[in-house]
């Protein structure tokens, strides 16, 4: 059933009292955990009790049912904030929850599929191999001897859910006028947000499908694993999937257990998420470690597709805009970037908040690719969500969220690795092949400047894109020339002429860095059979009608007509 938070309200507003016990029982549960730190910092016991407060955190959580456990879920990802011993009892959270009966899990089985298990199932493990939030999965063997893993729904989630939804969503209504929160708009709305993803996430059909989508968009990408979907034998509430064997992506389990490239698994998983927002607008919301795997071949496997969301093609090309802008510290257009995303509405005057923005972004920028993560972005713009009419879309809050828990991934991994240092080479080689025409427009943005050609940002993306070890400038300086050669080329190829004629910068040193630069792993012969291949490639047709040769031959015609 799809979330209906006017359904839910109406639903509770003649039962008050299961929202009054409901708010009694998280307010005293949080409330003694909270009164213990109180306690220790009070009697100096703090660092004697952090490990019992932090089992008494992950057991709260626990007994608080699905809807905490997926917030203690998200601060299990972040290093950067939680301190190290609440986050390794909140990672047990991840997978490693009480079970409830195997009674009523293969009651349902039965119920939802229709036939006996040991007519569905050769084999299935006595007791299930991991326990979630939603659900726990037992590890089986069809009849034609395919290892399995069975999703099995926990029992009456929907009404467990619900009721903590609707007690969260009163709360922030009566509290968040209160709180130091700029959101520009009602708080509710994000916990809709929520809400919709976590109906959604029950929905094993769903997420089946969701799978499928996942899968197809990276079949040509070999490094990561979906796992296949048994439709005959998954249901509503029950979802049969292929076995995925391998290790979670946690530091101890990668690094010792799995014996596995941590820095490897890192930039597998940051490019793929930057895949989902950027080329297919689908992605996934939810990738904490135990929803990551380590194969013994190398690949990485994502398995629970429950929480997913997805961008229109113009958000798309809107991120990638404002990367380009802020690249180029265009922080006018950045702002109306911000307008189109939603951040800010359409009828905001932009003028006082663009010294802002770069006031923020201009420090940002200035931070080496070492220094630099999200935490840094989050906490510099919080300032101005603060000071100007910004608000959070709902949205933007799943995308957020699944950025900084890859983020967090990365950082258990590897404390030192950047995410940037896997971003900026991938953002930068995809700007260089000019693969559509919405990147090629955006190249150009990148590479002129008030009419001049910029060799220093030409040289610093050849720079950035080099760190990438799959990056091969032969066939995107083949790609460029033929873009030259095209019709749509002629302004790019005047600019360039311009520049190699007019500009005095020619014969400076910038030049002949970027020279150098290109020569120094791409030998001159291979530049000049991408020259080749790319004037090959084009028909005497296409020639005949490239600009320059259209102009030559014009004057050409006028001259014997003036004759």
């Amino acid at each position: 059933m799809p979330y209906d938070p006017q359904a839910i309200a109406r639903y509770y507003r003649w039962r008050p009292w299961l929202l009054l016990w409901r708010t009694f029982q998280i307010l005293s549960s949080l409330g003694r955990f909270v009164w213990g730190l109180k306690w220790d910092q009070w009697t100096r016991q703090t660092e004697r009790n952090r490990f019992r407060r932090a089992i008494q955190l992950r057991r709260v959580l626990t007994g608080l049912g699905p809807t905490f456990i997926k917030i203690g879920q998200a601060l299990s990802t972040r290093p950067d904030l939680v301190r190290k011993e609440f986050l390794e009892e909140l990672i047990l959270l991840q997978d490693q929850l009480p079970p409830f009966p195997n009674k009523k899990a293969l009651a349902l089985i039965e119920r939802e599929l229709g036939r006996p298990v040991s007519e569905l199932y050769r084999s299935m493990s006595p007791q299930p191999v991991a326990a979630a939030s939603l659900g726990q999965v037992y590890r089986g063997e069809l009849w034609d001897g395919d290892a399995i893993a069975i999703k099995v729904q926990r029992p009456k989630l929907v009404p467990k859910i619900s009721l903590d939804l609707a007690v969260i969503r009163k709360a922030v209504v009566w509290f968040g006028p209160f709180l130091p929160l700029n959101l520009g708009h009602n708080l509710s709305v994000i916990v809709d947000e929520f809400g919709t993803k976590l109906f959604e996430e029950i929905d094993y059909l769903n997420e089946g499908r969701n799978a499928e989508r996942f899968a197809d968009n990276f079949a040509a990408y070999p490094d990561v694993k979906v796992p296949k979907i048994y439709w005959e034998y998954t249901s509503q509430r029950v979802l049969t999937l292929e076995w995925i064997e391998g290790t979670k992506l946690t530091a101890s389990q990668c690094m010792v257990n799995g014996k596995r490239d941590p820095d490897a698994l890192v930039r597998t998983g940051v490019v793929s998420s930057l895949r989902q927002l950027l080329e297919f607008g689908f992605f996934h919301a939810d990738p904490h470690p135990g929803n990551l795997f380590a194969m013994p071949d190398g690949r990485m496997a994502y398995i629970d597709f429950g929480m997913m969301d997805q961008l229109d093609q113009v958000a798309k090309e809107t991120l990638v805009d404002s990367v380009v802008h802020l690249i180029n510290q265009d922080y006018r257009l950045l702002a109306q970037d911000f307008v189109k995303l939603g951040f800010l509405t359409p009828e905001t005057d932009i003028r006082p908040i663009v010294p802002a923005l770069e006031s923020v972004f201009s420090e940002i920028i200035d931070v080496s690719v070492k220094d630099f993560n999200f935490q840094t972005i989050t906490d510099q713009f919080s300032g101005l969500m603060y000071e100007y009419p910004f608000r959070l879309p709902a949205k933007f809050a799943l995308i957020i969220r699944s950025l900084v828990t890859q983020e967090g991934v990365a950082l258990c991994l590897n404390p030192d690795f950047k995410i940037v240092e896997v971003a900026y080479p991938y953002v930068a080689r995809r700007l260089l092949a000019g693969e559509t025409p919405e990147f090629q427009r955006r190249l150009l943005e990148v590479l002129f400047k008030d009419g001049k050609f910029q060799w220093q940002r030409l040289e610093n993306l050849i720079e950035i894109a080099r760190t990438d070890d799959s990056f091969d400038l032969i066939p995107t300086a083949q790609f460029g020339l033929q873009y030259l050669f095209s019709g749509d080329g002629g302004f790019f190829l005047k600019q360039i002429v311009l520049a190699l004629t007019e500009d005095e910068r020619l014969h400076t040193e910038e030049v002949s860095r970027l020279w150098d630069l290109v020569k120094e792993d791409f030998q001159p012969q291979r530049l000049l059979g991408a020259a080749f291949g790319a004037l090959a490639s084009f028909s005497e047709e296409a020639v005949a009608n490239w600009p320059p040769v259209v102009a030559i031959t014009t004057a050409q015609k006028e001259l014997q007509n003036v004759a």
